[in-house]
């Protein structure tokens, strides 16, 4: 009995002091195998290059990777007003309904249609002497007998009140014709056949359009032969008097023309091809960065800084151009529509893009982790959530959809993005109403997509009982 105990307490030592219990065959050549594996591994990553596995290499790859991204991105939104302006002036020249569409409001702007009146009675009065014609025709009749001596003395001095009263009828006659819905058709109609003339301005050639002594002037001969014809017409026939000749309107009178001239050219070269580089900049920068969030952000706020500072150079310009216009060869208020009336679809643009980069940038930070965004998204989850409980969404038609939607809701998510942006690009002229229609467009399939993709929350019903008596 004594030998048997001290065997078993023995046997029960040695089984102890090992590494593990005894194993099987199967066990220990399993246990070899994994050992044998380990090993490998081990090796595998002593062989390995250090720079391939350190932290330190990969921050220095990130590192650069985030220098290049900001670079591209910024150069993006550095180009991006002078992408906007060369689009503008690209469409002024080469789309003729986009260049009537721009000069069409002059002819019926109050202070426009007073300059024209103004510029054309001047051209009439240079041709027509009417107080020497008065003069003479006073004289002559104070020379007649028919005349009293002291009435024959007087006459003479009536020849400036004479003089100021044709003149003043003959501005109202020019006026009436200026302000006659004659007068806009036709000047719709001479900017129509005659798109040229931009083009003419601005490149320096001759034209309707012509640049001459840093000045750029409208030849409004047409408009002055309607005129003379009115003119002749109300019994003005001292009005046939007026020759043929190339009556003009100022429209820009400034030592900058030949700058203005340079810079037109330039834009016009690279207007077609700069857009899209832009675009290619911006995506290139976006795709490098290593937060694809915060470079939407970024590039969003970016674009929209710039946008912010076009404007403010827009302001500047106009400042500028009316400082640089005579009073004596336009007034201040016709300069002033003059300028706003051809830079209208320009500022359109600038508003437009500098609301998609606030878009792009407000969408990618509530499609972030911070707490906006987080309780935005999850108030509008569980609100379709229940929206779509109470319409039923647990029936199996609509349990098939959910099925099939949630797993690509991202996808088609993304997708929804791209084709709005698409949409956006291959406008050729874009809106701030565009943009705002699209954003709406873009919320609305996303709220779809997220309401078929939700599991429906069914309303917990409230049930009332008899209240039982507590148990004394």
């Amino acid at each position: 009995m004594t030998s048997h105990a001290s065997d078993t307490s023995h046997a029960s030592d040695t089984s102890h002091a090992g590494d593990a219990p005894d194993l099987s065959a199967r066990e220990r050549e399993e246990l070899e195998r994994l050992r044998a594996e380990v090993a490998d591994l081990r090796r595998g990553a002593a062989a390995q290059p250090p720079d391939a596995v350190t932290p330190r290499a990969r921050s220095a790859r990130s590192w650069w990777r985030s220098v290049l991204a900001v670079l591209l991105i910024a150069v993006a939104c550095v180009l991006a007003p002078l992408s906007v302006t060369s689009v503008w002036a690209r469409s002024e020249v080469t789309d003729t309904d986009r260049y009537v569409a721009t000069v069409a409001p002059l002819a019926h702007d109050p202070a426009i249609q007073d300059a024209i009146t103004t510029n054309l009675t001047n051209v009439v009065f240079r041709y027509v002497d009417i107080q020497g014609i008065a003069q003479q025709s006073l004289n002559a009749l104070a020379q007649r007998d028919i005349v009293p001596a002291a009435v024959a003395a007087q006459l003479p001095a009536l020849a400036v009140p004479l003089a100021n009263g044709v003149r003043s009828f003959t501005s109202d006659r020019i006026g009436q014709v200026v302000a006659s819905d004659t007068f806009a058709a036709a000047w719709d109609q001479a900017n129509r056949t005659a798109h040229e003339q931009l083009v003419n301005a601005l490149t320096g050639q001759g034209g309707a359009v012509s640049v001459q002594n840093n000045a750029v002037r409208v030849d409004l001969a047409a408009f002055l032969n309607v005129v003379k014809e009115r003119l002749v017409a109300s019994g003005f026939t001292l009005a046939e008097r007026i020759p043929t000749v190339n009556a003009t309107f100022t429209v820009f009178e400034s030592a900058d023309v030949g700058k203005v001239q340079r810079l037109f050219n330039l834009l016009n070269t690279v207007g077609y091809w700069l857009p899209l580089i832009l675009v290619a900049l911006a995506a290139l920068g976006i795709y490098l960065a290593p937060n694809h969030r915060l470079a939407f952000i970024g590039t969003g706020l970016g674009v929209a800084v710039a946008m912010a500072v076009m404007a403010l150079v827009l302001q500047l310009a106009r400042a500028k151009y009316l400082n640089g216009v005579p009073p004596a060869v336009l007034p201040p208020d016709a300069a002033a529509v003059l300028f706003d009336t051809f830079v209208r679809y320009l500022r359109e643009a600038v508003r437009a893009l500098a609301l998609t980069g606030l878009i792009v940038a407000a969408g990618a930070f509530l499609a972030g982790p911070s707490a906006l965004g987080v309780t935005v998204r999850r108030w509008s989850g569980d609100a379709l959530a229940s929206l779509k409980g109470s319409l039923g969404g647990s029936r199996p038609r609509m349990t098939r959809i959910t099925e099939w939607v949630a797993p690509r809701a991202r996808l088609l998510r993304g997708l929804t993005v791209a084709v709005a942006f698409a949409v956006l690009l291959l406008q050729r002229y874009r809106t701030p109403a565009l943009v705002l229609w699209l954003t709406v467009g873009v919320l609305a399939v996303t709220a779809l997509i997220e309401f078929l993709a939700v599991q429906p929350r069914r309303r917990q019903r409230i049930t009332t009982g008899p209240v039982s008596a507590p148990v004394a």
